[in-house]
């Protein structure tokens, strides 16, 4: 078990989950890892799940429209709409669920990603907004919090491994 920070926080007055996370790597490595496909597609899913990425433009007004794949073939597929970055310390993007098309599920989740590095640990916050409490409840019931912890667990492992080369 490490020492690193972990909080998730559901609040339904504001219909927001916030959630800060420590990482044992620097801030570049920990931004490239949060806006590089071919970064993203080893870590952005609940293992035994893995990530696809089909499109990924990382700019202001570009998109990522990926998957997430069970090891049987399932594909539950995403899309994020990239709305505000600031290089290095924040990035700010619409996420919802799609179609294999392309189509998405609406409504979304407005999520708010800041990063900062401070005695050689990168902390990552982030705020995700729903436009309905319904919608929230349904994303934690659904597993949310278990799912992207174990998400976040396994970029753990992959810094680890990538501080190893």
């Amino acid at each position: 078990m490490n020492n690193l920070l972990f909080d998730f926080t559901v609040d339904k007055a504001t219909k927001t989950v916030f959630i800060d996370r420590e990482f044992a790597a620097d801030l570049s490595l920990v931004w490239d890892a949060f806006t590089t496909q071919e970064i993203l597609d080893q870590w952005w899913a609940p293992k035994p799940w893995a990530s696809k990425t089909k499109i990924m433009n990382f700019e202001v007004g570009g998109r990522r429209f990926y998957a997430m794949v069970s090891p049987d073939g399932l594909e539950m597929w995403s899309i994020q709409k990239y709305t505000s970055i600031s290089p290095k310390t924040n990035f700010k993007m619409l996420n919802a669920f799609a179609d294999a098309e392309e189509n998405p599920q609406l409504p979304g989740s407005e999520w708010d990603l800041n990063f900062s590095e401070q005695n050689g640990k990168t902390k990552v916050s982030i705020s995700i907004y729903n436009e309905s409490l319904e919608r929230m409840e349904k994303m934690i019931e659904m597993g949310f919090k278990e799912g992207f912890t174990m998400t976040l667990n396994s970029l753990d492992e992959l810094f680890a491994t990538l501080s190893q080369r």
